[in-house]
């Protein structure tokens, strides 16, 4: 399919580090590598050795952000506008080519469609907002989703979940703090560069007309897929916790020719559950986490945010 694809070197990161102590009774559970078994090359594709140290690099010069509040402006709007308010950031790198357009039902802006070229090659789109906000509350809630409709893929299409920053030319589940499922060789991925692990058998070949969804579920620390509807086992438990500490985007890689449309919620999922208000990636934003669960004040500005004035 692709040009590029995963890593020859075998490389093991270190266990994601998230403020937890050893002898503290009320951590949260560690991560733990998963029981499928682990490749050490990708099934079809290998990525250069130089996209592998420029994503190291990157990683060490950038470390991870912290949570952030939304500014009132964002909250407003997604007061307003619900779901809809999500969408996907144009990704800096030269590699991009291609479009991104918010689509929809009878001319609304309910989708994100997304078309690129034979020549675009491996790039990592994140979603401008983050689905899951760590210092917002998650009561009454049970998880956040979105999914992707596939109308073509004639190279290689990534889906899954990122923290900030992410070197937008490595597919998420390659680097730190990064999960995803690689549709070339339906392989599930944690900060792995290299061959993935196998996922689940109903996973084979990619069809124009497929769904292909991604949720985080609070009650298990896990991030899972979906496939035509259904939810598959959850592919890794433990991520992302202490929640707190970090915001969590959404996240897609591209490479070649494809077509697709994410869904943050606009329109109905194919997954039916997901519709439900208990998964609705806005639910939890507004509401501040704290002894009290509510106000901490007034919220900050959109340059507030951006600047770090405040």
């Amino acid at each position: 399919m692709g040009i590029f694809g995963k890593l020859k070197a075998k490389y093991i990161p270190d266990p994601p580090s998230w403020g937890t102590t050893a002898n503290s009774s009320d951590a949260p559970p560690e991560w733990q590598p998963a029981p499928e078994q682990s490749h050490d090359h990708g099934l079809y594709n290998e990525a250069s050795d130089s996209d592998f140290e420029s994503a190291g690099a990157f990683c060490r010069q950038y470390p991870p952000e912290g949570s952030r509040l939304l500014s009132s402006d964002i909250v407003e709007r997604i007061e307003a506008e619900g779901c809809r308010a999500w969408g996907l950031g144009y990704p800096r790198s030269q590699r991009w080519a291609g479009s991104i357009k918010a689509a929809g039902e009878k001319g609304g802006k309910s989708l994100v469609k997304v078309v690129t070229e034979e020549r675009c090659r491996e790039v990592c789109l994140m979603s401008d907002l983050p689905i899951m906000g760590g210092l917002y509350d998650t009561h009454g809630k049970t998880g956040i989703y979105y999914e992707v409709l596939i109308h073509k893929m004639d190279g290689i299409i990534a889906i899954g979940t990122t923290c900030l920053p992410y070197p937008d030319w490595r597919f998420p589940g390659w680097e730190r703090l990064s999960a995803g499922l690689h549709l070339d060789d339906m392989r599930k991925f944690f900060e792995d560069p290299d061959g993935g692990r196998d996922y689940s058998p109903l996973l084979s070949a990619v069809s124009p007309g497929d769904t292909f969804g991604c949720g985080y579920d609070f009650t298990r620390n896990s991030v899972f897929f979906t496939f035509n509807g259904q939810r598959l086992p959850d592919a890794f438990t433990g991520l992302y916790v202490p929640r707190h500490l970090h915001d969590v985007y959404a996240a897609i890689g591209v490479e070649g020719a494809c077509e697709f449309d994410v869904n943050f919620g606009g329109e109905l999922f194919r997954w039916k559950e997901g519709n439900e208000w208990a998964w609705r990636v806005e639910g939890h934003v507004g509401r501040l986490t704290g002894p009290s669960g509510g106000d901490d004040g007034e919220l900050p500005t959109y340059n507030e945010v951006r600047y770090g004035t405040r």
